[in-house]
């Protein structure tokens, strides 16, 4: 039912031998397709698209009161307060995060920020050389510690002024219970930055700003909910961004400017420099529609069913590696793998090229968890140091991909020196 709102679903894509067949894309995590009402909407918009803030043209003026229209319609997509949130629009949520992380230094620079060992690279690396730093450790099957979290929380004393934490982990899918995190959080002392990248395709609540679940800030990218033309949310106070400067300055952030004085605009507009993505934004609220107009509820449902059918599977494949508990409840529908003794980008390969299936293979811009799920201890990472999926797939296209992992994992040896050499355009 849900598989035609999907562009270019069935392209045809080219095998090893030749032959072309449909992609069969599982690599959702990492970046989505457009909806084909985005690619109709953009079409649609363009002859209208005009400079945002910066002229009296009908164009103009239409193009700023939709930019405008669209903070209130993300701001009501995540349950957030107009009255007391800010939507900035930034590129990407690696853009968000950083931008926070620039702002929070007038405010806590000598406190203490935990990240965590499932974050992606985007929610740690940003955290790490302007603040005192720790991190959440994760458990054997590579779910975040409560206890370790609450430990740390009673360690500094109060001194925790920001947990940093992952929705939903990009490797292993793992959904964090974001509520109960952020009830401990504030317990504490500590507010709480959701990275919401992988999460906010799915219905989340950042609940009232007197509930003790509330969601203090939320980062998320456009790329990973169907409409991927460079736009990303950041959902902060009002407050957070009312003093100091941005890390990005120039035109459309000021009020007034004299040689020697700068009065700057209010929040968001004094944190959004430059021409903005209206496109982008056009693109964003678009998907935003189109996926209120979706039963949200029967799509979570057929997703868990989709993974489930996968996990029943894939684990009786010749030689497969799991990373994953099988609690499928509690996870969006990623499922992480290795066969033993082949590298991954043979694997990967092997499943592009004979299979037309898309997969991501590596660490996933999340070095330090797939460190903490292989096991991998920092003495062994010394020796590294200088060497150079969702909506729209069905049954059929998991049943493509199970066939050929079982060929795969049957003849290692085989596959290990057909594609020890990828082709010219995987590597």
């Amino acid at each position: 039912m849900y598989r035609s709102l999907v562009y270019g679903i069935n392209n045809l894509i080219p095998l090893g031998d030749g032959s072309k067949v449909p992609c069969i894309n599982f690599d959702n995590a990492a970046t989505t397709p457009p909806f084909s009402s985005v690619i109709n909407k953009i079409n649609s918009f363009s002859p209208y698209y005009s400079s945002v803030h910066r002229g009296t043209g009908y164009k103009s003026i239409l193009s700023s009161q939709f930019y405008e229209k669209a903070r209130d319609i993300v701001l009501d997509f995540v349950k957030g307060d107009p009255e007391f949130h800010t939507v900035i629009f930034v590129k990407n949520t690696t853009e968000a995060i950083n931008k926070l992380s620039y702002r929070l230094m007038d405010e806590i620079k000598d406190s203490i920020v935990l990240s965590t060992y499932m974050e992606h690279h985007s929610n740690d690396l940003p955290w790490r050389y302007k603040y005192n730093v720790d991190y959440v450790e994760v458990d054997e099957h590579g779910r975040l510690s409560l206890d370790h979290l609450e430990y740390l929380l009673k360690k500094y004393k109060g001194k925790v002024k920001l947990l940093a934490v992952t929705g939903a982990s990009n490797v292993t899918g793992y959904l964090n219970p974001i509520h109960q995190i952020a009830r401990l959080a504030h317990r504490y002392g500590s507010k709480i930055l959701v990275d919401g990248a992988q999460l906010v395709p799915h219905p989340v609540d950042m609940k009232p700003i007197d509930h003790p679940e509330h969601i203090d800030y939320i980062a998320f990218s456009a790329h990973k909910m169907y409409a991927p033309f460079g736009t990303g949310v950041l959902i902060a106070p009002k407050d957070t961004f009312k003093n100091g400067i941005s890390d990005h300055i120039g035109g459309g952030t000021v009020r007034l400017v004299t040689p020697k004085e700068v009065i700057w605009d209010d929040p968001p507009q004094k944190e959004e420099a430059g021409t903005p993505n209206l496109l982008g934004v056009v693109a964003l609220v678009q998907s935003i529609d189109t996926l209120r107009k979706i039963d949200m509820e029967k799509v979570k449902n057929y997703e868990r069913e989709l993974t489930k059918y996968t996990f029943e599977r894939i684990k009786n494949i010749p030689n497969i590696i799991l990373y994953d508990d099988g609690d499928i409840e509690n996870k969006v529908s990623i499922i992480s793998f290795n066969i033993d003794g082949l590298y991954h980008g043979t694997v990967a390969t092997a499943l592009s090229l004979e299979g037309g299936i898309a997969v991501r293979n590596g660490c996933f811009c999340a070095q330090p968890y797939i460190q903490k799920l292989l096991g991998v201890s920092l003495k062994d990472m010394e020796k590294y140091k200088n060497d150079e999926s969702l909506l729209y797939n069905d049954y059929n296209e998991i049943n493509v991909l199970l066939e050929l992992l079982n060929q795969i994992g049957n003849n290692t040896k085989y596959y290990d020196l057909k594609y020890r050499n990828p082709p010219f355009y995987l590597k």
